[in-house]
């Protein structure tokens, strides 16, 4: 999952700031934040700081691990308005395997842990490496650090499993193709009821989370599990159109939680003809697709409709119909999501209204991941609806 480039973020971040000075939630930044780790790996010394615009507390990774070497990025990448997560990393010369370990953790809990990567040129050779990250004793995917041909993209990895023991390990694995470096690591608790796809024996590593309707990037305080929910560029023909409210979204207790920042904002299009058509790659998942992929599509009525108005729309992937007349309810999250793993070679999404609906097709935001087998050690060796 690509996150955007620095200049992009910096003017995010300003956004986001500006969102919350004026919406009046300014308190939510007081939300709990317990049980995060948030590591600034290849930060020197072991004082960390608060981050401006989260306010979430970063800290060294001395404590973390004793291998690597700590390194700036190269001055050029350096600026004074992107985070300070980006302007650091530990790289790892010596050793085949080079591991985290994250302690004090509730035995049994599901967690969200996400991987940073910004290359930086730290080491002035102009060769981005590639490497392999594990969780645990378990793949977790490959990290190409030249994937973006300008090496100024920073990008993520993000896997949530069920952690066994009270410590879990991440992992870098030198495979021959340069030397492997970790810019920042997040671990963020989840209550188990969250993703019920990812258990005991599986993870899931994330490859999409759109933020439809929106141009900025969502995370804390917004969404308190600090979720990155990003924007998405519509590449196609028809073009869509972003609707919004101020009113509030009810989320209930359901499996998935989205931010109702997230779900007040949405895309439709120009007119009824118009289908919502899209295409997302899979080109990051892991290269043993066997154990196949997981969606969640959210979805909540912005537009308080005429009686004798009716959105009702079938949803399709990769042509084959997964959900019949839809019908999103006013002001409420509700979701689609895969009750088990699909299998696919691609990815397309088709939104497209039924004969008797006078009104096209909406979304929300939506979830794609890959499935991994998952034991989690930490030895360093048919659509349903809610």
């Amino acid at each position: 999952m690509e996150l955007p480039t620095p200049r992009t973020a910096a003017v995010m971040a300003w956004l986001l700031l500006l969102c919350l000075a004026t919406s009046g939630v300014l308190q939510a930044l007081g939300q709990s934040t317990s049980g995060f780790i948030s590591i600034d790996c290849g930060l020197p010394g072991e004082t960390g700081y608060v981050e401006a615009d989260t306010l979430l507390s970063y800290t060294t990774d001395a404590g973390f691990i004793d291998t690597g070497s700590n390194h700036n990025v190269s001055a050029e990448y350096i600026l004074t308005t992107v985070r300070r997560i980006w302007y650091t990393v530990r790289s790892f010369p010596s050793g085949a395997r080079n591991c985290y370990t994250l302690g004090s953790l509730v035995a049994g809990l599901k967690y969200l842990i996400r991987a940073k990567f910004f290359y930086g040129d730290y080491d002035g050779l102009n060769r981005p490496p590639t490497f392999d990250l594990y969780v645990g004793v378990d793949f977790w995917r490959t990290v190409d650090a030249g994937d973006d041909p300008s090496k100024s993209n920073n990008w993520l990895a993000e896997v949530i499993v069920v952690v066994p023991r009270d410590s879990v390990q991440v992992c870098l694995v030198n495979t021959g193709n340069g030397v492997p470096f970790i810019s920042g690591l997040d671990l963020r608790p989840l209550t188990n009821k969250l993703y019920p796809l990812a258990n005991a024996t599986q993870g899931l590593v994330l490859l999409h989370r759109i933020n439809f309707g929106s141009g900025i990037f969502i995370g804390y305080p917004f969404d308190p599990y600090d979720r990155y929910w990003l924007p998405f560029r519509n590449s196609t023909p028809t073009p869509w159109v972003a609707i919004s409210t101020r009113r509030t979204v009810q989320i209930g207790d359901n499996e998935f939680q989205p931010p109702e920042a997230v779900m007040q904002t949405a895309i439709t299009t120009g007119d009824i003809s118009s289908n919502i058509d899209f295409t997302l790659n899979l080109k990051s998942s892991p290269s043993d697709r066997s154990l196949g992929y997981v969606q969640t599509m959210y979805f909540s009525e912005l537009q308080q409709l005429r009686s004798n108005s009716l959105r009702a729309f079938d949803v399709y992937r990769n042509g084959f119909q997964t959900a019949t007349a839809y019908t999103p309810i006013y002001l409420e999250a509700t979701f689609r999501y895969s009750p088990q793993p699909f299998q696919a070679s691609e990815y397309r999404v088709s939104l497209n209204a039924t004969a008797t609906s006078t009104l096209p097709p909406i979304i929300n935001a939506m979830e794609l991941f890959s499935v991994i087998p998952t034991t989690v050690g930490t030895d360093s060796e048919d659509e349903a609806g809610g």
